[in-house]
Order: C-alpha cells, then structure tokens, then sequence
C-alpha cells in the first residue's frame, strides 16, 4: 500500500515536469536536461557525463560546507578530465524534493543526488528509485575507510546500503555569548532555566530567540525535542501500544505555545535562511538549529565565531542527529562514474574540509587539525561525548514522509494558535490510526 502510495505521489509530480525547465539551475549551476538518461551514444572512449543533485545553488552560496560540495565537484572534474564529468543540478532545500520526485517522474532522475535518511530515503528505495552500493562500497576498502559499520545504519534495507552519509550533525542551541553575559543569563540546563534565560534576555532588550514557522521542521525540531523530554516513544505510537492523547502531546503544545512568545515577531513567515541570519546578525540571542549551520553562520559572519557559544536543548539526555547521504540512480548509464563521485565525497580531502571549514564530524576515519577547525565543533563534539545517546528528526522517524510532514503542519498550527495543543494531540492520534497502524 504504502508502495502505490510513493508512486503515486511521484506521477503526480510529473505534471509539474514539463515547467521544470533548467530544475533549480540557479545562477547557471545545472540543468535537468543532463540526467540519467543522458551523455550520448556511450562509445569507449565518449567522456561520460552525470548529474548530481543538491539543495543549495552552488554559485551563489556563502555556506561553508555547500561550498566543499562545490570544491569537490571540481575536483572530480579535473582529475577524471577526459573520462568522467558531473553537472550539478541545484535548486533550495524547500523545493529539493518536489523537484527531484518531477525528475524521477520524468524518468530523468539524477545520477547522484543527495537524501536525508529515514522515510525519505525509503521513498526512493522502495520503488526502486535507488541503487544498492555494497558492490562499490566493499571495493578497494573503501569501507573500510569510515568510522564504523554503525553510519550506515539509517541507509540499510534489507541487509542492502542504499546511500552513503558524508557527515554527521547535531541538533543543538546555539547563543550568543556576549548577550547572555550582558543580560545575566546562564547556560539552560533544563527547561525552567531557558525560560529564565529567556526571559532575562527579553529584559535585557534583545530578542531571545529566532526560529523558522514558515519552515515547518524547523519548529518541530524544538517539538522533537519536547517530546523527548515528556516520554514519547515513537515506536509504541506506531504499534498502537501508546496513544497520542496521553497527555504528553499537549503538553508538549502548552511547552511550544509558553516558549512562543520568546520568539523574533516574523516567525511565522521567517525562511530558515532569515531565521539564520537574524542570528548571526545578531538581532536575537539564541538559534535552535543543526550543526550544520555552522558553515552557514561562519561563512556569513567570520567575525562571530568568537562569540558564538552551543548548548545542548535542555532537559534531555540525547541529542538529534542525522546524515546528509548521497544515492545513486537504479537507471543511471554511468554507474562506475556516479560511485566514483560518491566515493570523492568521502576521501580525505572531503571529509578534513568537513570538519576544519564546514564544522561537521566527518563519517570516516580520516585525521584533522581539530585547532583550525570552527570552535563550534569542538563544543558539538562535547556534546555528544556528553549525551547518552541519539534519535532522529521526528518527522524523519514516523512511518512515512507523509506522517512526517502532518505532524509538522501540526506543530506549525500549535504554534498559530490555529489548533489548541490537546486539538493537535487528538488529530495525530486519529491521523495514526487512519494511516499508520494496521
């Protein structure tokens, strides 16, 4: 069922094909038309050209690990000079996945492109959209070349890898740490404190938090977060041994709505960009966001490193984390290409640009000079030697991406006031029944 349903959902992202044109080729960056299913007649000695498809324009970005991407990519260009060549197709992280499911739909699927793992890395393996890499993987040592068995542990199905991380990143809080000091505000530890904290930054004068509403997961972010601290067990809403009107939920509601009012008076429309920004530019004290930001924020404002302090969200024991992961197309002409450039995401030189420019833990084993890399790292690093574990993106860890993005509309209404949070606990509850349970 839930197969038909992906198809289904992609057919229909076909009618929007046509209208793609370039596909999110911002400032030249790439062009839909050279997907999988281009780069000519194949001959021996043809150059054979692949696509590869990512969130950010490549051009224009000032973030710090989209610019890495940007170095690899043309470092894989110039060393397979005369063999292999990609041509990146770029487009925004709000708009990524409508238009790569239009490509998919179009049979023009990118030879590469890059997924978050969970369900909606499942949506392209369960139709068989993406292929297996133990093949590749498995040659060569490569690997043997990461950290652990355990990375891929959200891109395996069925004892098969599906899509190789590049990184690792933690949800965490970052501040500002001259404000802080300037309104008397302590590190929060749990969550009466970052109330406190809040509340004696907003008589300080400045705005305490700054948050995206208009980009729905990055409010739930800080609801996954909360329902953490109340108990949620996802898996057991799932089996139906737990229910969504418990009560945990709604609280949770009260919690968000309580903390709302902290929060820049644009939130609602706020892009995750401008959220960003307000923080780095410092009109607000506190960001909740990844650890991926930290090339965002270093590359924007150089200059704010020195004050820019991390905490883990108060009052939980483990910390978010996730992978950007990289697939490779099932129909793709060029399949020893397409590895080969994944394979170039992972090696040294990847990977130490990784941590010591873009501030993210690198997925392999590889040795870096922690003292150049962004002071941010290190405080995320504590953070996770500190935590006593980690769990995934809530609307990454429901049943489907579907579910996913109800509870996050959900949320979006909690915190609009749309819905009331014991509404909001009862509509996912009927939404589980009605769609996740059997």
């Amino acid at each position: 069922m839930k197969k038909r349903r992906i198809l289904a959902t992609l057919m229909t992202a076909a009618m929007f094909a046509t209208t793609l044109g370039s596909c999110g080729s911002t400032g030249g960056s790439g062009d839909s038309n050279s997907g999988s299913n281009s780069g000519g007649s194949g001959k021996k000695n043809e150059v054979q050209e692949i696509t590869w498809m990512f969130w950010d324009d490549l051009d224009a970005t000032e973030d710090l690990i989209s610019l890495g991407y940007k170095e690899t990519i043309e470092r894989f260009n110039k060393d397979y000079e005369g063999k292999y060549h990609v041509k990146p197709i770029t487009t925004n992280l709000e708009e990524y996945y409508n238009k790569l499911n239009a490509l998919v739909s179009a049979k023009d699927t990118p030879d590469v492109f890059i997924v978050s793992p969970g369900p909606q890395l499942t949506d392209y393996v369960e139709p068989g959209v993406a292929a297996p890499l133990d093949d590749y993987l498995n040659k060569d040592g490569w690997k043997d070349t990461f950290t652990s068995d355990a990375v891929f542990s959200q891109q395996t199905y069925d004892g098969k890898i599906y899509a190789v991380p590049l990184n690792t990143a933690a949800a965490c809080c970052f501040y500002n740490t001259e404000m802080f000091e300037k309104a008397g505000a302590k590190v929060p530890t749990n969550w009466d404190e970052m109330l406190d904290a809040c509340e004696k930054l907003e008589k300080s004068g400045v705005t305490p938090v700054t948050i995206s509403a208009g980009t729905a997961w990055c409010l739930s972010m800080v609801a996954g977060y909360l329902c953490e601290a109340e108990g949620v067990s996802l898996p057991k809403l799932a089996d139906g041994s737990a229910s969504w009107t418990d009560g945990k939920l709604e609280n949770v509601g009260k919690k968000l709505v309580e903390f709302s009012k902290y929060f820049q008076k644009t939130a609602a429309g706020d892009t995750n960009d401008v959220a960003t920004a307000n923080f780095y530019n410092e009109d607000a004290a506190i960001l909740i966001q990844g650890s991926w930001v930290i090339g965002q924020i270093n590359g924007q404002n150089p200059e704010f490193e020195s004050k820019c302090g991390v905490f883990q969200f108060p009052g939980v024991e483990r910390v978010i984390a996730k992978s950007d992961s990289l697939c490779m197309s099932s129909t793709t002409k060029y399949p020893e290409a397409a590895a080969a450039l994944i394979k170039y995401f992972t090696d040294d030189t990847a990977q130490k640009y990784t941590a010591e420019k873009g501030g993210k833990i690198p997925v392999t084993k590889v040795q870096y000079d922690a003292s150049v890399a962004p002071k941010q790292l290190s405080y995320v690093m504590d953070i996770f030697k500190g935590a006593k574990g980690t769990f995934g993106f809530y609307n990454e860890s429901m049943p489907t991406t579907e579910t996913g993005a109800h509870f996050d509309d959900t949320m979006v209404s909690v915190f609009l006031k749309d819905m009331t949070p014991a509404e909001a606990a009862k509509d996912m509850e009927d939404y589980y029944k009605a769609n996740c349970r059997k």
